[in-house]
């Protein structure tokens, strides 16, 4: 299975939600008049490859059902927002374009922890498999002096110290924070917001902390290097994201819930495939801390993980795993 497959089957399962959401809470008489006939899109942290695509292409057919089931006579025109940071291979997507797309498209290269848009210019705002990453590492992670200095783990997956959690979800508060207030600025009254995220899938970054301690025990990284880095995601749970979003205040909160896997990986076959998928997500992290060479062994021996993995996965797969929100703007 390839990224985009894991990728695809995070969307699939939110698809009939995204369809609820347009049908149940868009108000499109409200949104659209015979002069306003343009319903703009953006997919923030889109990446590259066919998911994004079919993503907009639901959510522009669900919204066209809607004009229809509404009677509305206006023919909508649909503009569509490719967002990623500027390091996302643009260039890969545009080529990837369906050729029988029923919208305008654009690249909008910039991080969504910011404004992106003019104000009160989008519709529709989607996020699939991005939010969980932070802006940045929790300043108090990399002080050694600290209470949350994070020594011998990767992450604050398994880490008995509640400051090391507190850092974390500190930040993501910071950073929701940032992110609702520039979609608040973008997203029209009445429009909609779907955010989609894994939820306990965190649990694997543990074995990629075991493989990289067990080469410290072998004298082949530096230990110091190891309690240095600390990989820069938090996966929410409905209790994280209810409390920003009412914090915040400029969104309702119409659908929020966590939802089970669409397909049954279990077996070994599967933990390999799963774990080669989660290194196209992190390796850029590792290579920039600790170099190709230590970050290839490291994945390697992971992959040699695979039984201790299917175990895992066989023990956790029934489980909630995928977190989805809906918001509308106030």
């Amino acid at each position: 299975m390839c990224v985009f497959q894991l990728q695809k089957e995070v969307l699939d399962g939110a698809k009939k939600m995204i369809r609820d959401a347009i049908a149940e809470k868009l108000d499109i008489k409200s949104l659209f008049t015979a002069s306003i006939n343009t319903f703009r899109i953006v997919d923030l942290g889109c990446s590259v490859g066919p998911n994004t695509f079919s993503a907009m292409q639901h959510i522009i057919q669900a919204v066209k059902d809607q004009f229809s089931t509404d009677s509305i006579n206006i023919v909508p025109e649909f503009q569509v927002f490719f967002n990623d940071h500027i390091t996302n291979d643009f260039n890969t997507l545009f080529r990837s374009l369906p050729a029988d797309r029923s919208y305008f498209a654009s690249g909008v290269p910039g991080s969504f922890h910011g404004r992106l848009f003019p104000s009160g210019s989008i519709h529709f705002a989607h996020s699939s498999s991005a939010i969980h990453w932070l802006s940045k590492l929790p300043e108090e992670l990399l002080d050694e002096k600290s209470p949350a200095w994070n020594k011998g783990l990767i992450h604050y997956v398994d880490a008995a110290n509640i400051a090391v959690v507190n850092a974390y979800v500190s930040q993501f508060d910071k950073d929701m924070e940032v992110f609702l207030n520039a979609r608040a600025e973008e997203i029209v009254r009445g429009g909609i917001m779907v955010l989609v995220s894994p939820f306990s899938g965190y649990r694997l970054l543990k074995f990629f902390g075991s493989s990289l301690i067990d080469m410290v025990n072998e004298g082949m990284v530096d230990e110091s290097l190891v309690d240095a880095f600390n990989v820069p995601v938090y996966f929410p749970s409905p209790e994280d994201m209810t409390k920003v979003v009412e914090r915040n205040g400029c969104f309702s909160i119409e659908r929020i819930e966590l939802t089970y896997p669409q397909s049954k990986l279990v077996d070994e076959a599967d933990a390999k495939s799963l774990m080669s998928n989660l290194r196209a997500v992190l390796e850029g992290v590792f290579i920039s801390h600790f170099g190709s060479k230590i970050a290839d062994e490291a994945f390697a021996r992971t992959i040699l993980k695979s039984e201790d993995i299917s175990a895992w996965m066989k023990a956790n797969y029934e489980k909630q795993c995928q977190l989805f929100v809906a918001l509308k703007r106030k």
